[in-house]
């Protein structure tokens, strides 16, 4: 039987990482990621999930940088607040791991990805009482795909900024509790 978890915003996180000068990775973090999971470990491949991840939370621990990334060269913040995915297919592809199928939206865009879901744990009690589990999931985007395109030319080759960004999400859920009749 399928149990609904919702995304708890303060302990999750949306990381990517991009190579800059083609020399080193620059990583970021979107905090404010929301949405809902029905899953049943019984049946992973039943799980229907949709996530959205409010662009104004992007931290890269730079604010000149993190202001750059949120202008119409790179996400369009203004125009595009939010990213978004709602998962279309699940396969499992071990204990505790499944491929998940979806649709991604990044700056109006929608293109089908797939994230390698891991270490999706058990159900725990917290110490007040709910439920939680938890789970991390990555994948790789070119971001030109998204119409994510600015860069600049070096002088000795190369450019500024990789097409390749690497994104992986720790997620921890709560159980949506019912109401119980009576």
């Amino acid at each position: 039987m399928k149990t609904a978890y919702q995304i708890d915003s303060a302990h999750s996180g949306v990381h990517f990482s991009v190579r800059h000068l083609m020399l080193s990775n620059v990583r970021g973090t979107f905090s404010g990621v929301t949405g809902t999971v029905l899953y049943d470990p019984a049946d992973p491949a039943s799980t229907e999930a949709d996530a959205t991840v409010d662009t104004a939370t992007l931290s890269t621990g730079d604010p000149k940088r993190d202001e750059h990334l949120k202008t119409a060269d790179f996400l369009d913040m203004a125009e595009y607040p939010e990213i978004t995915f709602k998962a279309k297919r699940t396969e499992k592809t071990g204990d505790g791991a499944f491929k998940m199928t979806g649709d991604l939206t990044i700056h109006g865009v929608t293109h089908e990805v797939t994230l390698s879901v891991e270490d999706v744990s058990p159900e725990a009690k917290d110490p007040w009482g709910a439920i939680r589990i938890g789970a991390t999931a990555k994948t790789k985007i070119d971001r030109r795909q998204f119409g994510i395109s600015w860069n600049s030319p070096l002088e000795t080759g190369g450019v500024l900024i990789g097409d390749e960004v690497k994104l992986e999400l720790d997620l921890e859920f709560t159980k949506v509790q019912t109401a119980s009749a009576g």
